[in-house]
C-alpha cells in the first residue's frame, strides 16, 4: 500500500487502484438518493395482516437450520424462530445505525459544512433515522420483544462512540452494514417470507447501497493518510467489533421465548457448520475488501478469525 502526504491529494491510491475525489463521490451519491430514497410510512403497507404460512426469515439464514435440534423441531416452531429472530437482528440494526450516526456527526463537525461530503453525510443520517423506525415498526407489528444486545457491550460501545478514531468509525460501520444487507439481499425476493419483512429489506438494501460506498471510500482515504499508529489501532478496533459483532448477532433470549434449552440451543449454533459458512460468506465481500487495503493485518485478523466471520 502506497502512502502520501494528504496534499498530494491528485497521487492518492491503495492498492485496488487511484481514489476518487471524495466532492465527486458525494455529489454522485446525492443525485442517487434524490431518485431512490423512501419513506417506510408511506411505501409499505402497515395495516395489512400477515400472511398464514410464511416465515419471517429465510430458513436456511435462521442460526439453528440444519442443527439436529433444528430437525427434531416442528414446523411451526421453526417459523416461531424465525420469526423471533427477525426482531433481533431488527433491534441490532437499530443498536447499529444509532452508533453509525453518532460517528457520522463526529466525522463531519470539522470539516465545511457546504461541501457535498458534508451534505451527504447529513442525507445518510436521515436515512438511518428512517431506518431505525422503520425496524422498530417492524419489530412492534411483529408482536415480539425488542432484544438488546448485552449491557456489557451496549457500555463498550458508549466507549467507541467517544474514541473512535475516523478509520475505525468507517472501518465499524463496513461491519455493521455488509452483513446484514447481503441477508436481506437474499430475503426481499423470497417469496417464502412475509411481504412487509420483504419490503422493509427492499427499501434498506437499497438505501444501504449508497451508505455502504460512502464508508469504503472514505476508508481508503483514511487508510493511506492516516499515520501508522491509527492504521494499526484501526485493524485492532475493527477486529475486536467483529469478535463482539458475530456475539451479538442473535440474541440468546430467543431460544428461551419460543420454548427450546438456551444452552443447548447456543451450543448447536457453535458447532454448526451450515451457521458458520453462511456468516463467512456474509461477511466474504467486506472481509476481500478489508484485506485488500490492509485493515486484516496483525491482531486484527487474529481477532476476526477468532470471531468465526473469516475463514
Amino acid at each position: 500500500m502506497t502512502t502520501v502526504t494528504p496534499r498530494d491529494l491528485t497521487l492518492l491510491r491503495d492498492a485496488l487502484g487511484p481514489l476518487r475525489d471524495r466532492e465527486q463521490v458525494a455529489e454522485r451519491l446525492l443525485e442517487s438518493s434524490a431518485k431512490h430514497s423512501f419513506d417506510p410510512d408511506k411505501e409499505l403497507d402497515w395495516d395489512a395482516p400477515f400472511e398464514d404460512g410464511k416465515w419471517f426469515w429465510p430458513p436456511e439464514l435462521v442460526s439453528l437450520y440444519g442443527t439436529p435440534l433444528w430437525k427434531r423441531m416442528p414446523e411451526e416452531q421453526r417459523m416461531e424462530l424465525a420469526r423471533h429472530e427477525s426482531a433481533s437482528l431488527a433491534s441490532l440494526g437499530i443498536w447499529f445505525e444509532i452508533i453509525l450516526m453518532q460517528l457520522l456527526v463526529r466525522h463531519i463537525y470539522d470539516k465545511p459544512v457546504t461541501s457535498n461530503h458534508v451534505r451527504y453525510a447529513l442525507t445518510e443520517i436521515a436515512d438511518e433515522c428512517r431506518h431505525s423506525m422503520m425496524f422498530a415498526r417492524l419489530i412492534e407489528k411483529g408482536g415480539t420483544p425488542a432484544y438488546q444486545v448485552p449491557r456489557v457491550y451496549h457500555n463498550l460501545a458508549r466507549v467507541l462512540k467517544t474514541i473512535s478514531t475516523t478509520p475505525g468509525s468507517f472501518a465499524a460501520t463496513l461491519l455493521g452494514e455488509e452483513i446484514l444487507d447481503w441477508m436481506q439481499r437474499l430475503t426481499f425476493p423470497d417469496e417464502r417470507v412475509q411481504t412487509l419483512v420483504r419490503g422493509v429489506t427492499r427499501i434498506h438494501v437499497v438505501e444501504e447501497s449508497r451508505h455502504v460506498r460512502y464508508a469504503r471510500e472514505e476508508l481508503r482515504r483514511q487508510m493511506v493518510t492516516a499515520p501508522r499508529w491509527e492504521q494499526e489501532l484501526t485493524r485492532v478496533s475493527c477486529g475486536e467489533a467483529a469478535r463482539i459483532f458475530s456475539i451479538c448477532f442473535v440474541n440468546p433470549q430467543v431460544y428461551e421465548n419460543v420454548g427450546l434449552d438456551r444452552r443447548e440451543a447456543v451450543a448447536q449454533v457453535k458447532a454448526s457448520g451450515h451457521r458458520r459458512e453462511v456468516m463467512q460468506t456474509g461477511a466474504k465481500r467486506l472481509t476481500d475488501f478489508l484485506d485488500d487495503i490492509g485493515v486484516l493485518r496483525g491482531a486484527g485478523r487474529r481477532l476476526w478469525k477468532s470471531s468465526g466471520l473469516l475463514a
